[in-house]
């Protein structure tokens, strides 16, 4: 198993929780509210700091199940016309 693999399986879908949103081992943190953070400018270790029960790899799944979700998406592009 690579070690992406290993990462997102901290990362699991409980329809009790916040109606399926992903979320961190099955606690109440959704990976957006982390990927949030993480754009806002808060360091990883603030992050940790404010959730002692997380770890590191915790954030770093975050960011492999952010990656692999837009590694998906496809961009088509659209040819507006202009009067001129």
């Amino acid at each position: 198993m690579c070690r992406e693999d290993k990462l997102l399986k901290r990362i699991t879908v409980d329809p009790r929780i916040f109606g399926g949103k992903p979320i961190i081992r099955g606690r109440r943190l959704a990976v957006e509210h982390v990927l949030g953070m993480l754009a806002a400018g808060d360091e990883a270790d603030t992050i940790l700091e404010g959730y002692p029960w997380m770890e590191r790899e915790d954030i770093q799944a975050c960011l492999v199940y952010a990656r692999r979700l837009v590694g998906h998406e496809r961009v088509e592009a659209v040819r507006i016309r202009t009067r001129g």
